[in-house]
């Protein structure tokens, strides 16, 4: 299995008393410990007025990092298509990719939160749509010889060319975020590579990944397992009470995501509100526990074709380091 980091962070580290933008400092010091112990990727997210300082410039943060870095490579998970002006998004995320000499992993998605969306006076009723048609105005900046024009619903750009021209060839690779069957299969056919989230348990995972190697191959394409990521919260233990209080700052954190996936007046909301977050449902997800706790839940994962895993560590270095040494040396980290 190949292993990265899924990541957000606070810029004061949570703490009040933290000189300004510390955490993102410690943040890129994690990363450059993470790719030293061998991990091969970092995806960050993107997110907006929450009140928590999270990652907002994710793609700021991100060339901190693969300043400071070698080889890992860099990703966003996700930046949020309907809220962008996709040929500024173009140019930023190609400049990256020049200056890290090829390694952007440019996942996107069309967000989730009802306070974002309101936030920017998008409609949420249009993600969908604005998503789609930044999309296509992105591939088009990176694939196009010279210049073009594009005359959509929501964007409108005249005879223009988008510099700098990315590093990699024909453009960085496109992650995109998806879990229901429709949005799948929308991934398989934009020929993007997929995304799937850390709620979802096992079984559901199997018949998500099952179900993108069909629509793959249908199209007449080979399927790379490692063409899936699937983010998991992760912590190794130092014994058993140790994890009870992991397992609780854990669901802490989940619930605090879960309030802010709600519209408000409304009883539904995002895709997040459909999981189960009772105890039990949340501890068989995370990979949470011993070395050994935490290797069957891999083994499981691998069973039904996991083979790329985006760890999120909450920002624990003895639980990054314990994971590389422990963990994932018997799966062949990096791999």
């Amino acid at each position: 299995m190949r292993f990265g980091l899924f990541g957000t962070t606070q810029s004061d580290a949570g703490n009040p008393g933290a000189e300004a933008g510390q955490g993102f400092r410690s943040f890129v010091e994690f990363n450059v410990e993470a790719e030293a112990l061998g991990y091969h990727s970092s995806f960050v997210v993107e997110h907006h007025f929450s009140g928590w300082n999270q990652i907002s410039a994710t793609l700021n943060l991100l060339t901190w990092i693969a300043a400071r870095t070698k080889s890992l490579r860099v990703g966003s998970a996700v930046m949020v298509l309907p809220w962008h002006n996709p040929v500024l998004l173009a140019e930023q995320a190609a400049t990256l990719d020049l200056l890290s000499r090829g390694r952007l992993d440019f996942g996107v998605g069309k967000g989730y939160r009802y306070s974002e969306f309101h936030g920017f006076g998008v409609p949420m009723e249009e993600a969908e749509a604005r998503f789609d048609e930044a999309l296509d105005v992105i591939i088009k900046a990176w694939t196009t010889a010279g210049r073009f024009s594009h005359r959509g619903k929501y964007w409108q750009f005249e005879d223009i060319v988008v510099e700098p021209p990315a590093f990699q060839k024909p453009h960085p690779p496109f992650w995109m975020a998806a879990g229901s069957a429709v949005s799948i299969r929308r991934v398989a056919e934009r020929g993007g590579n997929l995304l799937l989230d850390q709620y979802a348990p096992v079984p559901v995972i199997g018949e998500r990944i099952a179900l993108f190697k069909a629509e793959v191959e249908a199209r007449g394409r080979a399927f790379d397992p490692l063409s899936v990521a699937v983010a998991r919260d992760a912590y190794v233990a130092k014994d058993a009470t140790d994890k009870l209080a992991a397992l609780e700052r854990n669901a802490k954190s989940r619930q605090r995501i879960v309030e802010v996936s709600r519209v408000p007046g409304q009883p539904g909301g995002s895709h997040v509100l459909a999981y189960e977050h009772t105890p039990a449902a949340r501890e068989a997800v995370a990979l949470y526990g011993s070395s050994d706790e935490i290797g069957e839940k891999l083994e499981a994962l691998h069973a039904v074709g996991v083979r790329y895993i985006l760890a999120s560590f909450a920002g624990s270095n003895d639980s990054l380091r314990r994971f590389a040494r422990e963990v994932a040396s018997r799966m062949r980290i990096g791999q």
